[in-house]
């Protein structure tokens, strides 16, 4: 016998896959190549590599950061059909006149990804400088709005897609660090309402959620901070599995060619997605009740505090 068997769990899976895809409303073979695509935050970590990916497919790319130099450093080495716009997504006039302006230089726009975020420094709601809680919001979600808003008219009289950048924090414990799992619930919630609303009128809209991705936020965050260390040796799977920028600007430009609705990656993330209303309840309950989260969250609170 040649090929594979009916049974093979290869063949299962990309059929279940298949038929998951169909369910979650998946409208295959929207390429990118001819299109004009915005991307925030594009002057490092994923929204870079996504440049790099979507001009490699054909893309025009609009890459807009906060920083002017990295945000031209990108369309430098990318070429003719990269443009580089410096704006602050928190800057609602500013986002407004830059998406004006990609819309008129490039003579079209198809697709936005609403990619900027930050991270809080670590502190718990009891120690938080407000000033903090409403920067990470001010980026992480109202900068959405601000980035997606003025670009809608352009985007649904192209029959196109927006992607907005939310995470797997927006369904996990958020602990010395609420204001970022606040923002990213949040930005759930604006792609779901955004896909429904944009149904309507011919285009459509995806949500982007990751784990842990392997950029200099992290770094930071994690990986050069004692409370970040130790936090990183509790997490179990697959809270402690990583990918790197270039595997999650991956499934953000593979979701755009499917008009996904959602995408998450890792792939052990999709569980817990599906679960999330039963898994939280009994891990809310063990955080709550675990020693090592204790005296964690009391070493933050000192550490605030001086």
């Amino acid at each position: 016998m040649t090929g594979r068997s009916a049974l093979d769990p290869r063949s299962v899976l990309a059929g279940a896959r298949g038929q998951l895809a169909r369910a979650l409303g998946d409208r295959p073979d929207y390429s990118v190549a001819g299109k004009v695509v915005a991307i925030t935050g594009a002057g490092q970590g994923i929204g870079r590599e996504l440049a790099v990916l979507l001009y490699r497919r054909g893309a025009s790319v609009a890459i807009i950061d906060i920083d002017k130099d990295g945000a031209a450093a990108v369309a430098d080495r990318l070429g003719v059909r990269a443009a580089a716009f410096a704006a602050d997504v928190a800057d609602r006039d500013g986002m407004r006149d830059v998406i004006g302006r990609v819309a008129e230089d490039f003579g079209r726009l198809d697709v936005v990804v609403a990619n900027a975020g930050v991270v809080p420094r670590p502190a718990t709601l009891r120690t938080m400088d407000g000033r903090d809680f409403d920067r990470v919001l001010d980026i992480n979600l109202t900068g959405v709005f601000n980035t997606v808003r003025p670009a809608l008219d352009h985007v649904i009289a192209a029959h196109g897609h927006v992607v907005v950048v939310s995470s797997c924090a927006a369904f996990a414990p958020g602990m010395a660090g609420s204001p970022y799992m606040i923002s990213k619930a949040a930005v759930e919630q604006l792609g779901r309402a955004l896909r429904v609303e944009l149904a309507a009128v011919g285009a459509s809209a995806g949500i982007a959620y990751f784990g842990v991705v392997d950029t200099e936020m992290t770094h930071d965050t994690l990986d050069r901070d004692d409370l970040g260390q130790a936090l990183t040796e509790m997490l179990p799977w697959p809270l402690n599995v990583r990918i790197t920028a270039g595997q999650a600007a991956e499934v953000i430009a593979e979701g755009i060619e499917r008009r996904a609705p959602r995408t998450i990656a890792p792939a052990g993330w999709e569980l817990y997605a599906l679960l999330r209303g039963a898994i939280n309840v009994v891990l809310d309950n063990r955080l709550a009740n675990d020693p090592r989260i204790h005296e964690l969250v009391r070493k933050v609170e000192q550490r605030v505090r001086g």
